[in-house]
């Protein structure tokens, strides 16, 4: 009896086999890297801050206007609310002495805007804009430098 050995032709992988596995890896890695984008990633970290910033200055004028029996501006060098968007900072709108440290302990600033900055309660820049509406009274706090097209504008 003869036996005779033959090759095993089917052992590799082919060609095209080889391709689907890099094309399916590839499609993979792509959908991981828009998936973990670190600039977004990043900005919709600091819109978060943004956010808290917006609620806890506007906690803050809440607080104070309601010890003073509605009226933000009694005892407050800096007077009334503006009608008109006005940015919160030494030069503009000078609110630290009526806020701070009662009503909050430090005044936040914009996490990346240019030229904001806090270094204390009688230099600082928040890049925050406050404005009263003449007719109701009610108050808005805004941070226009928002990143991803977001609007943040708390009113209250």
């Amino acid at each position: 009896m003869k036996t005779t050995l033959k090759k095993n032709r089917n052992a590799g992988f082919t060609l095209i086999e080889l391709l689907v596995v890099i094309g399916i890896i590839a499609i993979l890695a792509a959908v991981v890297i828009i998936a973990l984008n670190p600039a977004r990633q990043f900005s919709q970290a600091r819109n978060t801050q943004r956010w808290s910033n917006v609620n806890a200055l506007l906690n803050a004028i809440g607080q104070r206007t309601a010890d003073n029996r509605g009226l933000f501006e009694t005892g407050c060098a800096a007077g009334a609310v503006p009608t008109t968007s006005t940015n919160i900072s030494t030069s503009t709108y000078d609110i630290a002495p009526c806020l701070v440290p009662t009503y909050i302990t430090q005044l936040p600033f914009d996490p990346s805007a240019a030229g904001a900055y806090y270094s204390s309660s009688t230099d600082y820049d928040l890049q925050y804009f406050v404005q009263r509406d003449a007719t109701t009274g009610r108050i808005t706090v805004n941070a226009p430098s928002a990143e991803l097209s977001e609007i943040i504008s708390v009113t209250r």
